[in-house]
C-alpha cells in the first residue's frame, strides 16, 4: 500500500493520477498547507524540504518501507516499481526522462512564479508579472511544437504527461486559449478525458474547488517568516 501524503496542488495530482492509472493502490494522507502540517516533524522525517508529495510504500524494495519526496522522482519510482508508464529501452526511456525534466525544471517552476505574481503577491509588481507570464507563454509554445510532431510529450503516454498535465490545467489562470495552441489542446483534451486522470482528479475535489485566495493566516504560512524558518 502507498501513503500519499497530498495536498490539491499541481504536484499533488501528478501522484494520484500515476497511482489510477497504475493500478496501484493509495491512502491519501491530507497535508493542509494553508494551515503549516508540512512543518509538523514526522512529516519533515518523510519530506525534508517541508514540501507534498511524499509517499511511503511499506512494499519497497526488498520488501522494506520507503519513503521517497519529490514529485518527479516518486512517479520514477512508480513507474520502475510497476513497469508503466516509462520505457525500458535506453532511448525511449530517456525520451521520458528529458521531458519529465523539462517539466520539473520549467513548467512548474515558471508556472509557479507566474501564478503567484499573477494572483497570489500582495503587490502587483509589473516586471514579475510581465516576465514569469511571457515565459509561461513560451513554454506553451514548446509544447504545442513539440506536440505537432508526435502524438504525447515522449511520443507514448509517460510519466512526462502526467507530470505536465495538471500543472496546465488552470490554463484560464493564464490568459492562454487553447485556440492559440492547437497541438497542446489536442493533447490536453485526449488526458484530460483520460478515466485515471478522471479519478485522479476527483480526490478532495471539494477542497480543490475552493477560491484560490489565501486568508492573512495562509499567505503567512506560504509565502511569509513560517516558510523560512530553520527546522
Amino acid at each position: 500500500m502507498i501513503d500519499l501524503y497530498f495536498w490539491t496542488t499541481p504536484n499533488g495530482y501528478k501522484i494520484t493520477i500515476m497511482c489510477e492509472e497504475i493500478g496501484l493502490p493509495y491512502n491519501v494522507i491530507p497535508i493542509n498547507i494553508r494551515a503549516g502540517d508540512q512543518f509538523k516533524p514526522e512529516f519533515l522525517k518523510i519530506s525534508p524540504n517541508n514540501k507534498i508529495p511524499a509517499i511511503v510504500d511499506s512494499d519497497g524494495p526488498g520488501g522494506k518501507p520507503i519513503s521517497i519526496f519529490e514529485s518527479g522522482a516518486i512517479l520514477m519510482y512508480l513507474a520502475e516499481k510497476t513497469g508503466k508508464l516509462m520505457p525500458s529501452e535506453t532511448r525511449k526511456r530517456y525520451d521520458v526522462i528529458q521531458w519529465l525534466m523539462f517539466q520539473m525544471a520549467s513548467v512548474g517552476p515558471m508556472f509557479g512564479q507566474a501564478n503567484h505574481f499573477r494572483r497570489q503577491a500582495p503587490e502587483q509588481i509589473k516586471y514579475a508579472i510581465e516576465r514569469y507570464t511571457n515565459e509561461m507563454r513560451r513554454l506553451y509554445g514548446v509544447m504545442d511544437k513539440r506536440l505537432g510532431e508526435v502524438e504525447y510529450l515522449a511520443g507514448d503516454y509517460s510519466i512526462a504527461d502526467i507530470a505536465t498535465f495538471p500543472w496546465t490545467v488552470r490554463y484560464d489562470w493564464h490568459d492562454i486559449s487553447l485556440d492559440e495552441f492547437p497541438n497542446f489542446k489536442r493533447w490536453f483534451k485526449a488526458i484530460e478525458a483520460r478515466p485515471a486522470v478522471v479519478r485522479g482528479r476527483a480526490v478532495m475535489a471539494e477542497q480543490a474547488a475552493q477560491p484560490p485566495a489565501y486568508d492573512p493566516k495562509a499567505q503567512e504560512i506560504l509565502f511569509g517568516k513560517t516558510q523560512y524558518q530553520k527546522r
